[in-house]
């Protein structure tokens, strides 16, 4: 579900278009590194791929068999969350509030805190029927897609007017708390290059799927991390199946999140893969910069990272000014330079000139074992560099006239309530 998350521990999670001002996140995490126990859920193969041909159900009403979810009871998931009190809140927004619980192993009961299986679980709110719209959307992608790469939906609760849905917890949150979140550590660039591939091999796999599955809102806040920063990609409310047949495309309304959709669906409403790619070239470049997709707060010519950046992306004398000065020259000159240029690529203004998603993978691959480390005294670092904060995000609204790019005139800021301290991720 689509993530316009107001987190309580100060970092916003996200801001989408929405005919209301919020969104329903994914739950999240926390970095209490001992909650992350072995999951029997997950003692496959890692590499294990599971392909099934996904339909959208026929009614609103409707959830597709067949995934192997666990169905629980609301007062499973009350006593799971210790009757939703406030001190397992993990985050909150327009669509619901995800709060941390354990659960037995292998059931439906609830454990004592600390004990069997910790989860997230996001309760939407009773009233709008957009959320159980998107609510069921989520339930049926994730309970028939499963890949290392993709967040683990364990069960729902559809039960009355309530709507719940658990997943796995991710203890180390989103990677856009680690880019962003002021006061932490930065992430190592063979770190970043880990997530990039994790995050592109789960797209991949969504687009090489029987039926192929279009994302379409691929962004830091939807990308979550385990304990060994594996990515993992959540958040399934705006997937919709790809084009059947000898269709190019999908029409349909636009919605996603300023900053990351692609301009020609934000144009026309034509929905392809290729949509994601050009999604996947911002985050990358949000990786190597370490900017935001969208920072209100630079000056008026930055504030637009794509646009900013576009001119030093196939420029390798004009690499330093593309890095983030926080690595303090602690990365690979040529995988910098192949990064940058492969996001040149996916952000192509021509929808087929971006590479597929596969190609995407096999190119970040190599770049794992590139050790030609640079250093901050042979590199240089761009002076006005300034520390992007946590309030880089406007937030937005799904467009309902206009036409064309003037359709971006249409956002408005939402306002950020943030308190606490803690990472929190979005599912």
């Amino acid at each position: 579900m689509c993530t316009c998350w107001n987190a309580l521990d100060g970092a916003w999670l996200g801001n989408c278009w929405w005919s209301k001002a919020g969104g329903t996140p994914a739950a999240t995490s926390s970095v209490h590194h001992s909650d992350n126990k072995k999951d029997p859920l997950h003692e496959k193969a890692p590499s294990e791929q599971v392909f099934v041909p996904i339909r959208e159900p026929k009614s609103s009403d409707e959830i597709l068999q067949g995934g192997n979810l666990r169905i629980f009871s609301y007062l499973d998931l009350k006593s799971a969350t210790r009757n939703f009190r406030p001190d397992s809140l993990l985050g909150e927004g327009g669509f619901g509030s995800v709060y941390k619980g354990w659960i037995d192993e292998h059931g439906t009961t609830a454990a004592k805190a600390g004990t069997g299986l910790t989860v997230a679980v996001k309760q939407l709110n009773q009233e709008g029927l957009q959320g159980h719209r998107e609510w069921l959307a989520e339930v049926n992608f994730l309970g028939q897609l499963h890949h290392p790469n993709l967040v683990k939906l364990i069960g729902y609760c559809s039960e009355d007017d309530q709507r719940l849905l658990v997943y796995e917890f991710m203890p180390r949150g989103s990677l856009e708390n680690h880019l962003f979140r002021k006061g932490t550590m930065p992430l190592p660039w063979l770190t970043r290059i880990k997530i990039a591939l994790g995050a592109a091999s789960g797209l991949a796999f969504l687009h090489e799927a029987v039926k192929p599955v279009i994302y379409r809102d691929f962004k830091t806040s939807n990308i979550l991390l385990d304990s060994d920063y594996t990515a993992k990609l959540s958040d399934f409310g705006l997937a919709k199946d790809g084009p059947e047949g000898d269709k190019t495309h999908v029409s349909t309304r636009v919605m996603g999140t300023y900053g990351y959709a692609a301009p020609e669906y934000v144009m026309t409403g034509h929905l392809t893969s290729r949509s994601d790619v050009y999604s996947f070239g911002v985050v990358l470049l949000e990786m190597l910069t370490g900017r935001r997709s969208v920072d209100k707060n630079r000056p008026s010519g930055e504030q637009n990272l794509v646009e900013w950046a576009r001119p030093y992306l196939n420029d390798k004398r004009k690499l330093y000014k593309l890095i983030d000065p926080r690595l303090e020259g602690q990365f690979s000159v040529k995988g910098a330079q192949k990064a940058a240029i492969l996001s040149h690529h996916c952000l192509s203004r021509e929808p087929k000139l971006r590479p597929l998603m596969g190609d995407v993978v096999d190119t970040l691959k190599p770049l794992q074992d590139m050790r030609d480390m640079a250093s901050s005294s042979s590199v240089q670092i761009s002076a006005n560099y300034r520390s992007t904060g946590m309030n880089g995000h406007g937030g937005g609204r799904p467009y309902h006239n206009g036409h064309g790019q003037n359709r971006y005139e249409q956002l408005r800021n939402i306002p950020v309530r943030a308190t606490g301290a803690s990472p929190v991720s979005s599912y």
